[in-house]
């Protein structure tokens, strides 16, 4: 009596992407297996947008997992691959987004347990698979694909790096707000005639230009002048960190020199009054 063989199902994996989405995954597939044949060792839609749990209309998540273990990759086989799968992407859909790894290189992130294709091979949907990718989401169900303890430590070593960055990219930003102003800033001196100056010389010649001429208010001078030390004092470390709170009060400050320039640019009045020949106080009287 011959026994009967069940064989599990996988259909699970294909009812979490949307049709529209395997149809391409399915295309673009077909397009570079005939060209590449044997090299695709897997093809994998994966992602949240194909998973319809954001909107539609957002990238479509593919990786190929190439063979660098039978086959060498030369740097003409490099080369013919990228500008091949440049252009089927092209061709298929602009809205793929391919991610390629070396078939090592994959086993290796397998093996440490990285997050990244641990996530992949939980809901990933294999278009091509050469035989590894199904038993890998097998041993991931039951339990098998654990992270190793050099992974674990090579993960968290990222952390202290990342709040570090986080700090330094508020103080970028600081800086950043302070270009805003400095540039918006030449912008209302060359309207009024002037050739750009220095950053230290802004301030006095935008009270002399403008605030005398009653075209722009003082505090705007004030703030022009605070964001010239901010700045030297971040780029000389003198400051290291700026908090959140600081970081928004500095956004309002800048969005409203930027915005009170903007309407100083805007305003044909005031183009007319800042090249008129006409003596400044007759030009005050009109106002």
């Amino acid at each position: 009596m011959r026994s009967r063989i069940k064989r599990r199902e996988k259909t699970r994996y294909s009812d979490l992407y949307i049709k529209e989405y395997k149809d391409i995954a399915y295309e673009f597939a077909g397009r570079i297996y005939k060209e590449f044949g044997d090299f695709l060792r897997a093809v994998v839609l994966f992602g949240a947008t194909a998973r319809e749990e954001v909107h539609k209309g957002g990238d479509i998540d593919i990786l190929v997992v190439v063979d660098d273990v039978e086959i060498e990759l030369t740097p003409d086989l490099i080369e013919a691959y990228r500008v091949i799968m440049s252009k089927i992407v092209a061709q298929t859909s602009k809205r793929i987004h391919l991610t390629t790894l070396k078939l090592s290189t994959f086993w290796e992130y397998v093996r440490a347990g990285d997050p990244v294709i641990v996530n992949v091979l939980r809901d990933g949907l294999a278009i091509i698979d050469k035989g590894f990718f199904y038993p890998l989401q097998a041993l991931l169900e039951s339990g098998r694909i654990r992270p190793t303890p050099e992974s674990v430590w090579s993960y968290f070593s990222k952390a202290p790096q990342s709040l570090h960055n986080a700090r330094w990219h508020l103080l970028q930003a600081t800086v950043d707000l302070y270009w805003g102003v400095i540039d918006s800033a030449h912008a209302a001196l060359m309207n009024a005639g002037e050739v750009p100056p220095s950053p230290s010389h802004i301030a006095d010649l935008l009270h002399e230009k403008l605030v005398k001429r009653h075209i722009l208010e003082e505090r705007y001078v004030t703030i022009m002048r605070r964001f010239y030390k901010l700045a030297k004092m971040i780029i000389h470390q003198e400051i290291n960190n700026v908090t959140g709170e600081e970081f928004e009060r500095y956004y309002k400050e800048a969005d409203d020199f930027v915005s009170r320039v903007r309407r100083i640019l805007e305003s044909k009045g005031v183009y007319k009054r800042l090249h008129s020949k006409e003596p400044r106080e007759k030009a005050r009287k009109k106002d």
